[in-house]
């Protein structure tokens, strides 16, 4: 499908490979003085300067270290003050996906089930850990868990917005009949598409209802950074310029990605200065031993500095259809043959959220779901403007657990 035609960036994988290997040696120096001084044993380890050396070790550690996916650390949760144990299940496995579920043991009163996509653009499902804690007390959830591309050998295929899509519409009919999907970002479009291609075929299993929150359903819409820079270079320059090769120490060896590296660079320079500040704050508190001040920083980063490769063509194609053609909002997406028709969808009710702040799906870009699924009844549809809120805002942390799950909570309870 894709040349990839740029023979020198094809190999910065490869280069930035070298350097992490050339930084291990700093990197287990850092970590073996960083436990000598960590010790509380140290004749000295009560002195400024034990505890500045302590501070800068562990942030080189910090800045030399390649982050793994986080675990998603949900043990328990508590339904109409009953604390129960969560136990998270596998329930299929796919080539670039898992579908897992988060399980009450012994709970006994059934809940509504709700699935939740999570975005494949960058960051592991993980980042969605608070969506799931805090939609658990009053739902049964499921989560999809994307694989990173350069875990999935290059013999089972290659994997594009076509068949996210066929991952969702497969998803959506293993978990059965009265089913709620909660897409966050980027699979918003394809959650449509696959309601919409399920609904023109008359499926008995399409979802009960959809919650849509802050994705691009019609980037033309307030256009933000992200936007700009999508629609301001042709295809072949993002096939040039960002799409490399994953070396031979990963599973993907040879596969096509755009990687998490350039993802990330891209995540932090929307905020640089920020991210230096947080970087030079938690330095301050590990030097005045601000543990817990510092344990919450470093949680953040674990998360944040964590990310995926992206398979070439998925993202290339998610680029075109969603960021430069706007195919969806257009009426002009078309899916292995399947033309995908919003007008389709007439019994699956709707709910679209946005941040106030959202520098990435800006207020308006989700809205527009509501106009253009013109055939869904207005009572089945509610539309939900969180003030105060960014892009994280919108699935995560206080104000989302205290203005938005309820709003999702009720929505679901009424359909």
């Amino acid at each position: 499908m894709h040349k990839y035609v740029s023979d020198n960036f094809n190999y910065l994988y490869y280069m930035v490979e070298a350097s992490r290997m050339q930084m291990s040696p700093m990197r287990l120096g850092a970590m073996s003085s960083l436990q000598w001084f960590e010790n509380s044993h140290n004749p000295i380890y009560n002195t400024e300067f034990a505890r500045t050396t302590r501070a800068c070790l562990e942030i080189v550690e910090r800045m030399t270290r390649k982050y793994q996916k986080p675990d998603f650390d949900i043990t328990e949760c508590k339904v109409t003050d009953e604390l129960y144990k969560v136990e998270k299940q596998t329930i299929l496995g796919k080539a670039f996906c898992n579908l897992q579920h988060f399980v009450k043991l012994g709970l006994k009163q059934p809940q509504p089930k709700l699935l939740i996509i999570a975005p494949m653009a960058g960051h592991h499902a993980t980042l969605l850990r608070g969506t799931v804690q805090d939609t658990l007390p009053y739902c049964d959830v499921f989560i999809t868990d994307w694989i990173d591309a350069s875990q999935v050998p290059l013999s089972l295929g290659s994997f594009d917005m076509d068949d996210f899509i066929d991952y969702i519409i497969d998803f959506m009919k293993i978990l059965g009949p009265d089913l709620h999907v909660m897409a966050v970002c980027q699979p918003t479009v394809p959650l449509l598409a696959a309601t919409a291609i399920m609904s023109a075929e008359q499926d008995p299993l399409v979802p009960k209802s959809m919650i849509l929150m802050g994705g691009p359903i019609d980037a033309r819409k307030n256009p933000t950074q992200v936007n700009v820079f999508a629609t301001g270079r042709s295809i072949e320059w993002f096939e040039n310029m960002v799409i490399t090769i994953v070396p031979p120490n990963y599973p993907g060896y040879m596969r096509h990605v755009y990687p998490g590296f350039l993802q990330l660079a891209g995540f932090m320079s929307l905020n640089l200065q920020r991210h230096v500040d947080s970087h030079f704050d938690m330095f301050k508190n590990l030097l005045i031993e601000e543990d817990d001040k510092a344990d919450v920083q470093k949680k953040f980063y674990d998360e944040y500095l964590s990310v995926m490769d992206l398979p070439a063509e998925f993202y290339l194609q998610t680029i075109k259809e969603v960021f430069q053609e706007f195919s969806l909002a257009k009426g002009e997406l078309v899916s292995r043959g399947r033309k995908v028709d919003l007008k389709s969808i007439t019994t699956c009710s709707l709910l679209g959220i946005e941040g106030e702040k959202d520098d990435i799906a800006a207020v308006g870009q989700t809205k527009a779901a509501l106009n253009l699924c013109t055939n869904i009844p207005q009572d089945m549809k509610k539309y939900h403007l969180q003030k105060g809120v960014g892009h994280y805002g919108v699935f995560s942390g206080s104000k989302f657990r205290q203005f938005i799950v309820p709003e999702i909570r009720d929505f679901i309870y009424t359909r």
